[in-house]
């Protein structure tokens, strides 16, 4: 087991999560765990993807770590924060509570948060724009499978290189970015999310659904995606003065503990 984190909670304005896949077993819930107790914030954006019920419907998985990921966020929400949840395409069946409010959390198929700069974000999943899932769902499942394999397979790959001292890889990752099919994907998904934003009078938009954590410029919008809790174990951030910056968790979480005195992000857009 590794050594518990013990460094005083960071502070952000927000913090963007998405693609946790609960309910399925390559999920990183213990690595989720360590992050939100290592980060206090005031906003909490469930970017979609948060529970996989197209897994569960397959066979159920709920161990112990994925209800405490759960009881985790409710318990931010009663201190005070405000958690925003956009379902995405594993957990479309809440999208019916769209506009539901319950306490400090919010249901929404999309929404757009003002961060602390002014900018207007548009959040919401990304699976609209994913031709795939719009025009062949069935296919899309099929893809899903395959994917689900290489994920399940990770856990172990990481087994083993942990006993030679190697840090967190993933093999799916890997592989699609390997892929010239699947780099081409990730490039017209997120000119196609970007354009969606500027038709929509936005300035930046945060999304998930690739697994592919990334913030850049695209025609003059900042298209931000905040990766996943399965391959990268990634967010997206917004601190009080409204920089947005992605969180490689693996990275930081070995920084605190080595109280090496280096900057949250990995990478940030200002």
């Amino acid at each position: 087991m590794p050594e518990p984190d013990r460094a005083a909670p960071m502070r952000v304005r927000s913090v963007f999560i998405s693609d946790v896949h609960l309910g399925f077993k390559g999920c990183s819930a213990d690595a989720l765990l360590e992050f939100l107790h290592a980060i206090d914030m005031d906003y909490l954006f469930l970017v979609g993807d948060i529970i996989d019920v197209w897994n569960m419907r397959k066979s159920m998985f709920w161990p112990q770590s994925h209800n405490n990921v759960v009881r985790t966020v409710l318990g931010k929400a009663k201190r005070g924060t405000k958690v925003v949840y956009i379902p995405g395409n594993h957990d479309d069946v809440f999208r019916d509570f769209d506009g539901a409010v319950f306490g400090n959390l919010e249901i929404h198929r999309e929404y757009v948060h003002v961060g602390a700069d002014g900018r207007r974000m548009l959040l919401l999943h990304g699976d609209e724009f994913d031709s795939v899932v719009k025009c062949s769902p069935w296919l899309a499942k099929l893809g899903s499978d395959l994917y689900d394999v290489l994920l399940a397979v990770n856990p172990y790959v990481n087994w083993l290189r942990r006993k030679f001292d190697l840090p967190h890889w993933s093999l799916a990752a890997y592989l699609k970015h390997k892929a010239k099919r699947a780099v081409e994907y990730i490039g017209s998904f997120e000119e196609a999310v970007a354009l969606a934003a500027r038709k929509r009078g936005v300035d930046t938009v945060v999304c998930g659904h690739i697994h592919h954590a990334e913030i850049r410029d695209i025609g003059g919008t900042r298209y931000c995606n905040d990766g996943d809790w399965v391959e990268s174990c990634s967010s997206l951030v917004e601190d009080m003065n409204g920089a947005l910056r992605l969180v490689d968790w693996p990275t930081l979480r070995e920084q605190r503990r080595r109280a090496t005195p280096v900057a949250l992000p990995v990478s940030e857009a200002a």
